[in-house]
């Protein structure tokens, strides 16, 4: 890690990314933060050309800054999709600065914007880890809990009217069972009141009542 001096407003520390450049000092608004510098490659020249890293600071169609020597500290500046600062480009002057474009805190990370071709090429195809995104990210994974944890309850509510519903027409099955085998049993000479319906028993009670007649009848006739 690189030593900076102590009257810096800033620091190199431990990122969400990896490193990061953070605020020693309160920082205002404009103030132009520290220079991000290299060696030049000129485009026209083939092995300048074909230099390859994540460092690269393009100034004009022909000028490239490389910016991974070490002795450059703003290349541990991150890239953040909402940013506290932003790169000043000079490209007659072929330099760069860094200026906060807000007031930045102690504590405070600083990050710029990379653009749109850097974050197509790095950052969009492993997902933009700045404060931003890692905000959408925690409110879409908020969102899914909660329409998970909606659906549950849903379910739940659904499979309870279900039950419910099944348990009533048991207990009516149930009922229309019983009232069924009730009127099973009176049709069959269930006892009523204390008297026996039953047909046959009727039947014996009749005739004896009629035999008991024809006998008062013969010994009438027999006197």
């Amino acid at each position: 890690m690189p030593t900076i001096s102590s009257n810096k407003p800033y620091r190199v520390g431990r990122s969400r990314t990896g490193l990061g450049l953070f605020a020693t000092k309160p920082i205002k608004k404009g103030t132009k933060i520290i220079r991000y510098f290299g060696p030049l490659l000129d485009s026209k020249k083939k092995d300048e050309d074909a230099i390859e890293n994540k460092y690269l600071f393009e100034l004009t169609n022909r000028w490239t800054i490389d910016g991974s020597v070490r002795e450059n500290v703003a290349r541990y500046i991150n890239h953040a999709c909402r940013p506290n600062a932003e790169s000043d480009v000079r490209p007659r002057k072929r330099k760069v600065f860094i200026r906060a474009i807000k007031n930045i805190e102690p504590g405070d990370e600083i990050n710029y914007d990379y653009g749109t071709d850097y974050f197509k090429a790095y950052l969009k195809p492993i997902g933009c880890k700045c404060d931003a995104c890692e905000k959408k990210r925690k409110k879409k994974r908020a969102e899914a809990r909660a329409e998970r944890v909606r659906l549950k309850e849903r379910a739940e509510r659904k499979a309870q009217r279900k039950a419910e519903k099944l348990a009533e027409e048991r207990a009516r099955q149930r009922k229309a069972k019983k009232a069924a085998q009730a009127n099973g049993k009176l049709a069959n000479g269930t006892a009523l009141n204390g008297k026996h319906l039953n047909g046959h028993s009727l039947i014996n009670t009749a005739g004896k009542k009629v035999a008991s007649s024809k006998r008062g009848t013969a010994r009438a006739l027999n006197a």
